[in-house]
């Protein structure tokens, strides 16, 4: 079977049901400058922490690799010198990217605890996660149990919990409210305070 060579593209299109080509295309090697070309397409969409963006690099290197039958592991070191390029340019940066992914949290209703579970998923380290936290109590000029307390405010408005529920219908679900902040990692007696406050004017 003659092997035909695709175009390197990092991110390939899908093809479509019942189109698959008789020869089944075999990709380029993995180079610097594909994964180069990789990390730029996928910063120009998305903002990322320096873990995301190696675990995204890496995902493509296995995909690449294994459809050459070739060990991923073997291009390990392409990928941290992609990655290291990257945040010297300043493309990525952990304190910024922690910064900007918190104050979303927190418009959304997350807690500390919940949000500091958020960015260390996306690989953000605890140094960064608390750094953003000083630096948002610094800008809001408010101390930490004053941003829980809106923060708390917020998820209990965005999931209609507690005081933006129906009166007819805060007790009967009290409990049930309250179980919702503790879940999202609010302290018991914020999330009382929170459920019995008094509905918005």
């Amino acid at each position: 079977m003659t092997q035909r060579f695709v175009a390197d593209d990092p991110f390939p299109r899908r093809q479509g049901a019942g189109s698959e080509p008789a020869d089944k295309p075999v990709p380029r090697p993995v180079s610097e400058a594909w994964l180069e070309r990789a990390a730029l397409h996928y910063l120009e969409r998305y903002s990322a922490s320096t873990e995301m963006l190696r675990r995204t690099l890496a995902r493509r290197v296995e995909k690449r690799a294994r459809a050459r039958g070739e060990e991923a592991a073997d291009f390990a070191g392409l990928v941290e010198a992609v990655v290291a390029r990257a945040v010297s340019a300043g493309l990525v940066d952990d304190a910024r990217f922690a910064r900007a992914r918190l104050a979303t949290l927190r418009r959304r209703g997350a807690s500390a605890r919940g949000a500091a579970a958020k960015l260390a998923a996306k690989g953000v380290g605890r140094d960064a996660v608390e750094a953003a936290m000083a630096a948002e109590r610094a800008e809001g000029e408010a101390d930490a149990a004053t941003v829980e307390a809106e923060a708390a405010r917020a998820y209990a408005r965005r999931r209609r919990l507690g005081p933006f529920r129906p009166e007819a219908a805060r007790a009967e679900n009290r409990a049930r409210d309250l179980a919702a902040l503790a879940r999202a990692g609010f302290p018991y007696d914020l999330a009382r305070r929170t459920v019995d406050a008094d509905p918005p004017a």
